[in-house]
């Protein structure tokens, strides 16, 4: 077993893979800027030592390799320590691929959207049907302590992302993994602090295509049309699946039908023209059917049955923030979600709207991805939040690192939905939107607060406010 040292420890990915690690019997340690909760609760649950603050006396002893997140720069003191004394040093997508997939069958879910979701039902599959796969997700998995796990089986499940792995590293870190059976869920402009264009997204993809295994297998959503038209030129020996959610001519796996309940999804997938008859997902919306059919064929192709599936669809509790609710106070429903690409926006509302129809949404955002502090997407955002009812526009502190002219502008996207006759305003402290939602919704009302991070602590702001606001509440049943 080897001594690793993680520097930037504390992210998600860092602090799952630290913990896959500990798990697989290494001796684990590592370093944050702020060694903080829940990431600092877990790491230290597991037995991994954390350092607070970066200094080259951290990497004494020596360890035998150094992982390093794409957080850490350069110059950062341990980095350049590690160079000095001449480490072995991976990036995080190293490490993955040589500590935990190895050769081990792996599964890379890709894609712009629905990659946590796939990927965690694809591992619920598995482990379901009784294949103990190991797995690495990028999200808290509902009813499942870990969103890591060290299985003794023969798959490993991992999200498969397009960015940058390290300083050092700067290729995609979905190249890492060497797929065998690869899903690509979408393919759309993102991540605008390091591409360019859409056409060099599309390149990251094409590598990926390029990567997948010889004899592998290649899953794309028949509506990832940039994606479609790269398999001709970049697909090789690779077997190639299609699969949409509705019948297609050129779809090996489709739903013959599906419905968005207040309850989840009901459908009837098909595979290669074989249906596996009626089947039961606690999820809501076109992308969460999309993102079934995505996972069904990863599973079938580990050689998971039909009943299998069945029942692992039926049992799946889902992925934390993904349409989470997490309190309701007052007669209003409070969820937390991830969404913050403006396709993400517009599919996860109309999702809403399937699993509490009737309700009044609200729809609160944080522009904090490098790509939503941009104005590259102002016409699509006002597009998705055009179907929300009532809409509060935050703040970012990185807002102002984005040029004027390049901008996201809260103030003038709230200009634009009142156009379009929705209730919207811009609002920069969380404490002040959380008085204004407090004040102004309604018992019955659903709100939304989507982010990619913490949003200043509204969920939890909003939930106080909520309490101290006295109303009636009617006795009126809520679908859950």
């Amino acid at each position: 077993m080897a001594n690793l040292y993680c520097i930037g420890i504390c992210g998600t990915g860092m602090g799952a893979l630290a913990g896959l690690l500990k798990a697989q019997g290494h001796a684990v340690r590592g370093s944050d800027a702020a060694v903080y909760p829940p990431m600092s609760d877990k790491l230290r649950e597991w037995g991994v030592e954390m350092l607070e603050g970066f200094a080259a006396e951290h990497l004494q002893p020596p360890p035998d390799k150094v992982i390093c997140g794409n957080v850490v720069r350069a110059d950062n003191p341990e980095a350049v320590c590690a160079r000095a004394l001449k480490l072995p040093t991976l990036s995080m997508p190293q490490a993955v691929a040589e500590y935990g997939i190895g050769d081990k069958h792996s599964i890379v879910i890709a894609g712009t959207h629905g990659k946590t979701t796939t990927a965690a039902l694809v591992a619920h599959l598995l482990r379901d049907a009784g294949l103990d796969p190991s797995y690495l997700v990028g999200g808290a998995l509902v009813n499942v302590p870990e969103s890591f796990h060290h299985g003794r089986g023969d798959y490993f499940v991992v999200e498969g992302d397009e960015y940058d792995s390290a300083y050092f590293d700067k290729g995609p870190k979905f190249l890492h993994y060497r797929a065998r059976t690869a899903v690509v869920t979408s393919l759309e402009y993102d991540h605008a602090d390091i591409f360019a264009s859409l056409a060099d997204v599309e390149h990251a993809f094409a590598r990926f295509f390029s990567s997948v295994r010889p004899g592998g297998h290649l899953i794309v959503w028949h509506g990832a049309h940039r994606a479609r038209a790269l398999l001709a030129e970049h697909a090789g020996d690779q077997r190639v699946s299609i699969y949409a959610t509705s019948p297609q001519p050129d779809a090996q796996a489709c739903m013959r039908h599906y419905r968005s309940t207040p309850a989840g999804l009901e459908f009837e997938a098909e595979i290669g023209g074989t249906s596996l008859g009626p089947m039961q997902v606690p999820l809501w919306g076109d992308m969460a059917a999309a993102n079934v059919l995505a996972a069904l064929l990863a599973a079938r192709d580990a050689g998971v049955n039909t009943a299998a599936l069945r029942r692992g669809c039926k049992t799946f509790a889902g992925v934390k923030r993904r349409l989470e609710i997490i309190g309701e106070v007052a007669g209003v429903r409070v969820v937390d979600d991830f969404a913050h690409h403006p396709t993400a926006v517009r599919l996860t509302l109309q999702a809403a709207r399937t699993r509490w129809p009737g309700a009044r949404l609200w729809a609160l955002f944080e522009p904090r991805s490098a790509t939503s502090r941009r104005n590259v997407f102002a016409a699509e955002y006002a597009a998705a939040f055009a179907a929300a009812d009532c809409v509060v526009l935050g703040s970012h502190a990185r807002l102002d690192e984005v040029p004027l002219a390049e901008r996201f502008d809260p103030e003038a996207l709230a200009a634009t939905l009142r156009t379009r006759r929705v209730d919207a305003c811009a609002l920069i402290e969380p404490q002040a939107i959380a008085a204004h939602v407090a004040a102004a919704s309604c018992p019955g009302d659903v709100v939304l607060i989507l982010s990619n991070g913490a949003f200043g602590g509204l969920q939890g702001l909003l939930l106080q406010a909520l309490a101290k606001v006295a109303r009636p509440v009617p006795k009126v049943a809520h679908a859950q």
